[in-house]
């Protein structure tokens, strides 16, 4: 315990023995008719890396190799989840409960665009209002039996990082990342945050890595030379995944057909996190 220690641990991300002491007082409790046994969170530094992008698709190809998934946008003030999977109806719900939305090929989803009445509607909320509605998702929704729930989070290591952390039983994350050095360096805050909370980091996945020329076939490296080897090594992470420029990866998600596609880059992680 440091001497600035006021003891409130909800708003503190120091890794010292009274904390962790107590750290199951902070798990909110999930909702009565759900059972969800692996959450896995995908982070990033910053914002523009692809982390939604990513979510989408591991929750996509975790659904195929048969594992009933889920997807918790906890990306509240930018919710794109939806989007993504071409979902325009608005989720059901009670007084006292919500239901997710299914999409075409089974994956439940909630987001707070599923529960506003025009998708452009901004959110203009502080933190705390924030950080509880990310709770709210686990407490409140019927999510029913799930295999795997992947939490899209939004950038950086703040509120909602530490709200998600402290409150939902985390098995790891999964950090997003792009060439740029810069963003390397913002990526590292992100694997220390979870090395803070005891969180393990399952994977790196550094999209926007290269770019195949179609005509020629040779490998362009846009954004610069990857680093992601090294962070990988430094802090210990097994798995590391990279992403190719894919327009039709972009295009797929503005026209709503992420469950159409395919990454072929990301099959070693989705087995390593479900075993097929």
């Amino acid at each position: 315990m440091s001497e600035s220690c006021n003891h409130d641990c909800g708003s503190c991300s120091e890794n010292c023995s009274d904390r962790a002491s107590d750290q199951t007082d902070f798990r909110a409790k999930l909702n009565a008719k759900s059972h969800v046994k692996k959450v896995i969170a995908v982070i990033s530094g910053k914002g523009g890396v692809g982390k939604s992008m990513v979510t989408s698709l591991l929750a996509v190809q975790t659904s195929r190799s048969g594992f009933k998934t889920a997807v918790l946008d906890a990306d509240i003030t930018g919710p794109s989840i939806p989007k993504g999977f071409g979902l325009t109806g608005k989720a059901a719900g009670s007084e006292n409960e919500m239901y997710p939305v299914v999409s075409t090929n089974g994956v439940s989803i909630m987001s707070l665009n599923l529960l506003l009445e025009h998708d452009t509607d901004p959110v203009i909320w502080r933190g705390p209002l924030i950080a509880g509605a990310v709770k709210q998702f686990w407490t409140d929704v019927v999510w029913g039996d799930i295999d795997y729930m992947y939490v899209d989070m939004p950038p950086g290591t703040g509120d909602v990082a530490l709200t998600v952390f402290q409150s939902l039983p985390v098995d790891g994350i999964v950090v997003v990342t792009s060439p740029q050095e810069l963003v390397s360096m913002i990526v590292e805050k992100a694997v220390k945050m979870a090395g803070m909370m005891n969180i393990p980091v399952l994977a790196l996945v550094e999209n926007m890595s290269y770019f195949t020329c179609p005509d020629c076939g040779k490998v362009h490296h846009i954004f610069g030379e990857s680093h992601i080897d090294e962070i990988a090594e430094k802090h210990g992470v097994q798995t590391v995944c990279r992403l190719p420029i894919n327009p039709e990866l972009a295009s797929a998600a503005d026209a709503g057909t992420i469950e159409m596609v395919d990454e072929p880059e990301l099959e070693p992680l989705v087995k390593a996190l479900t075993g097929r």
